[in-house]
């Protein structure tokens, strides 16, 4: 139902290079399917995939991140937007949007995706005062973004939205993608795991890099999640929808019925991208007032 094209998963690479000529370096031919690729196990190839896509595809003048943060792909950070939209769209709460995007990153890609692809206004938040110079610095790359995207530091990293949402400031709808796992150990492992299983040899590089904030915490993915939603009580008259995605499958039962317990109305909606799979935890209070 994208009233938007989701963003193509086979890529223009004639174009992207002439945008980004860096590109070139890191484009070869697979000898499996025989068609132009990059090597999406290696930070470097995916930073200057997603360089190239925002200078030719999103009107970027620039887009920078220090070396190390979190580079995840455009395209599956496309489709959560899109998801986000058609939930909306379905609300009737598609004119003058305001999202908030929890851990933003120094890469801030989900803000400048919704400023870009649907015109809303973005406030990004973080914990990691060096991610939130990173994005802000991004920002200011492309000026036009200056007046539709506002970042934030979390200086209490317990709270969630306490610090962030000011008081009888209104959103349309939160986003986050939450760290994976619950210690580096599990983050290296599971990373071992992907690369034997695509046959690959040599070093072990974490999937499109990350700094410890970004891919693990206390608890994984399953914790961080039910603090969110237990957080996002005291805000239930401030946010329309929160949403959240969720990596494991196993997580969603428990958190599901955490969602009833509170009486919040929730939907989940499955992501793929290649072989990646994942879903979008979406919520609301319908009691709240309005």
């Amino acid at each position: 139902m994208h009233s938007k094209n989701k963003h193509k998963k086979s890529y223009d690479f004639d174009a992207l290079i002439l945008a980004h000529p860096k590109l070139n370096s890191f484009v070869f031919t697979s000898p499996l399917t025989q068609k132009r690729t990059i090597d999406f196990a290696k930070s470097e190839s995916v930073f200057h995939l997603n360089k190239a896509i925002f200078l030719a595809d999103y009107g970027l003048r620039d887009w920078r991140i220090p070396k190390g943060y979190l580079c995840p792909p455009i395209p599956g950070r496309a489709d959560y937007i899109h998801h986000i939209h058609d939930i909306l769209h379905v609300e009737n709460l598609s004119e003058q949007v305001k999202g908030l995007d929890v851990g933003v990153g120094a890469n801030t890609i989900y803000p400048i995706l919704g400023v870009q692809i649907y015109d809303w206004n973005m406030v990004g938040c973080d914990t990691s005062k060096d991610a939130v110079e990173s994005a802000k610095h991004n920002v200011s790359l492309t000026p036009e973004l200056l007046k539709k995207i506002d970042i934030r530091h979390q200086s209490t990293p317990a709270n969630i939205f306490e610090g962030i949402i000011k008081p009888d400031e209104q959103f349309t709808f939160t986003m986050c993608n939450p760290p994976f796992f619950a210690s580096e150990e599990e983050a290296t492992r599971t990373t071992k795991t992907k690369l034997k299983n695509l046959k690959k040899a040599g070093p072990v590089e974490l999937n499109f890099s990350g700094q410890a904030h970004e891919l693990w915490c206390n608890g994984g993915e399953a914790l961080f999640i039910k603090r969110m939603i237990k957080q996002s009580v005291a805000f239930k008259g401030q946010v329309k929808w929160f949403t959240t995605l969720v990596s494991k499958q196993e997580n969603l039962s428990k958190l599901k019925k955490q969602l009833d317990k509170l009486k919040a109305t929730h939907k989940t909606i499955s992501m793929e991208q290649g072989n990646k799979k994942s879903r979008i935890l979406a919520w609301t209070f319908p009691e709240a007032t309005e």
